[in-house]
């Protein structure tokens, strides 16, 4: 085993529920938009946080993409580069972070720091979805990231977020 925690595989409805949200990622992958929000993250952290690397080998980028800002830091970053911009106050986070708990605290003060920045409730993810290292769930972390650069372009911040809104159908 390569050190990842065992865990039951998802049945039912739920695995219906898990395969389709991999595919929305897929499809989103297709359309660039990972490449999109990783682009323009590192253009508004840079200097301020490691930028987040390019896969090596046969690494999928998702889950490059996925433990590069797993721990919030960036993300927080990211946000108050946009807060401050906006004209209102940061939020607080840890830079150092040495457990989960400090972790979801600061991806819970990211999306408190997207709903004050503008972006609503619904487009903001679960803690989980992050931390967890699963395909699925960071679709939700994509489609928050790519919702952000929206409003953030709205409020013509720069540099622009270049990703395009897709379109597609659910035939199911």
């Amino acid at each position: 085993m390569s050190g990842e925690k065992l865990r039951a595989g998802k049945t039912g409805i739920g695995y219906v529920v898990e395969q389709k949200m991999e595919q929305n990622y897929d499809r989103e992958e297709a359309a660039g938009t990972p490449q999109a929000v990783i682009s323009w993250m590192n253009s508004i952290c840079e200097g301020e946080h490691d930028p987040i690397p390019k896969p090596e080998g046969s690494e999928p980028e998702w889950k490059v993409f996925n433990t590069h800002i797993r721990d919030g830091v960036m993300l927080c970053k990211l946000i108050n580069k946009l807060l401050k911009a906006d004209g209102k106050s940061p939020i607080q986070f840890q830079k150092k972070v040495m457990s989960p708990f400090v972790a979801m605290t600061n991806i819970e003060n990211f999306n408190k720091g997207c709903m004050d920045y503008g972006m609503a409730k619904e487009f903001t993810f679960q803690s989980g979805d992050l931390w967890e290292l699963r395909k699925a769930g960071f679709f939700n972390v994509l489609n928050c990231l790519h919702s952000l650069g929206f409003v953030a372009n709205s409020k013509s911040y720069m540099p622009a977020y270049t990703g395009e809104i897709s379109k597609s159908i659910d035939r199911e």
